[in-house]
């Protein structure tokens, strides 16, 4: 969900290839939920192994991993903490959706309406502590490095940008521009695309960065107002004002200097205004997390994916290879290179 703030971004297509040597912070939930939302099988259903365990998770990784890698990009994942209590209404929201999603897929399937199953499929994508800890163990025998935030994964990744220990963060949501990442980047993989909604086409979506220094000037307010109008909007920790969308809370931010104003003059309060800020302004993070890459071990990824999930060998084995010869090509345990 996040924050939409879409319409005031200064964003630009990029590609892959220009980010060579570079680490790139990734927010993990947001990226295994995509994952979980769109590696599926044609009738909607997740891919599952045998048992019936769902490995989507598992698939969009490894794949997404790789692509990375083979593009000489380094991933480090950064997974989510505790979250702040402020942001139980958004959860509970949240479920609420898939239940009634659930709910629908049941009428669905009873009038054969496909399109719909597929579509409401793909709204019920439940994240458990299994899967977060089968992911984990992926990422170890790739060699990737993971971090785990104390709190919001984008707060800690966003954190790695502004300190120079990561380039970018990879994510879908624009909450990290809020958190003070320099640069965030969306669908940045090679071959992407996504469902024209109601329709059964799919369309190719190009990787873009959303870069803040640009998105501040073109919009000419600083790092401390963009928080203030993401709040206005409606973020994971408030609900922000009815009828105002992001030019709209523009437009109040710049007219009266600061939230407090236009909250003055519209005669409205929103609870935990100063705790709000904070989480965006002062994110609860490890400050020098360790971040070492190594070369895969094979063995354990073939045990995990082939023998635990029947992926393919012969689909997994020449990947594997191919991430193990780009981090032989420089330093196996640095950050100067693979």
């Amino acid at each position: 969900m996040g924050v939409d703030i879409s319409d005031l971004v200064f964003k630009e297509q990029v590609s892959l290839k220009g980010y060579e040597g570079r680490i790139m912070a990734i927010d993990a939930y947001n990226i295994i939920y995509q994952f979980l939302s769109s590696v599926r099988q044609p009738d909607g259903t997740p891919l599952m192994d045998a048992s019936g365990r769902v490995t989507s998770h598992l698939s969009g990784c490894f794949y997404r991993s790789v692509n990375l890698i083979e593009n000489g990009i380094k991933p480090v994942y950064v997974f989510d903490g505790k979250p702040s209590r402020l942001k139980a209404n958004t959860i509970r929201e949240r479920i609420q959706v898939k239940e009634k999603a659930m709910e629908d897929l049941v009428i669905a399937k009873e009038k054969g309406d496909l399109e719909k199953i597929r579509s409401l499929s793909a709204r019920i994508s439940y994240l458990t502590k299994d899967m977060v800890q089968e992911v984990k163990d992926l990422l170890d025998a790739l060699g990737i490095p993971y971090v785990q935030a104390p709190s919001e994964g984008e707060g800690e990744a966003s954190y790695m940008c502004k300190t120079g220990l990561a380039y970018g963060v990879i994510s879908q949501d624009y909450d990290c521009l809020l958190f003070g990442a320099h640069r965030v980047f969306r669908n940045f993989t090679t071959g992407s695309r996504r469902k024209v909604p109601g329709r059964n086409i799919y369309v190719p979506v190009s990787p873009e960065m959303m870069n803040l220094g640009e998105t501040l000037s073109r919009n000419g307010v600083t790092q401390e107002q963009l928080v203030d109008i993401g709040i206005l909007v409606g973020t994971d920790f408030n609900s922000g004002l009815e009828r105002v969308g992001a030019k709209t809370a523009l437009k109040l931010i710049k007219k009266h200097g600061s939230i407090e104003e236009v909250l003055k003059e519209k005669g409205q309060v929103i609870e935990n205004l100063d705790e709000i800020r904070d989480i965006f302004r002062s994110p609860s993070v490890i400050e020098n997390p360790e971040i070492k890459f190594r070369s895969p071990d094979s063995n354990k990824a073939i045990e995990i994916l082939c023998d635990e999930h029947q992926f393919s060998r012969e689909r997994i084995e020449p990947f594997l290879l191919s991430i193990k010869e780009k981090y032989s090509e420089g330093s196996q345990t640095s950050l100067d290179g693979f």
